[in-house]
């Protein structure tokens, strides 16, 4: 009777630690898929602050948005229009609005319009704004005080440029 006494080699612990890194990259790999496809973009300076700041933010906005006031923007070439009206459809009352376009990533082309009131719950500003994806912060105010605050992102391929 002939017995094996080959035991653990060498073939085997190439098998094991092939195996174990195939896990480790992986799961990496699924993470980082997780991270990216779940990231909003948005980047702020200071990040225990804005977690503080975030259940007052929260609440405020759903106030606002109890309110029914929306706005709608649209970009035409160099035209920048942005339009508020309140539940009902007709034009909300506001004194002026602000405009951040910020792009997901980064901060290197960002910038801010102040528009000018064409019309009641019209406003319109003329600037160029690159192709791509944009997040949009719009502030809007009466007497001062903040009306909506609302950001939309989208991209400019969605207004056919």
């Amino acid at each position: 009777m002939k017995t094996s006494t080959r035991g653990f080699t060498g073939l085997h612990v190439l098998l094991a630690t092939s195996a174990f890194f195939a896990v480790v990259i992986a799961v990496n790999a699924t993470m980082a898929f997780y991270a990216a496809s779940s990231w909003s973009g948005i980047v702020v300076e200071n990040t225990y602050v804005a977690s503080q700041e975030f259940n007052a933010r929260a609440a405020a906005m759903k106030a606002m948005a109890a309110s029914g006031v929306e706005g709608a923007l649209v970009v035409k070439g160099s035209q920048i229009r942005y339009d508020i009206h309140d539940k009902a459809g007709t034009p909300a009352m506001i004194d002026d609005v602000t405009l951040n376009f910020k792009r997901p990533v980064g901060d290197h082309e960002d910038f801010r319009l102040t528009l000018r009131k064409t019309g009641e719950g019209r406003f319109e500003a003329d600037h160029q704004v690159v192709a791509g994806d944009w997040i949009v912060e719009a502030i809007s105010r009466m007497n001062g005080a903040v009306v909506m605050h609302e950001a939309k992102r989208f991209d400019t391929a969605e207004f056919r440029q």
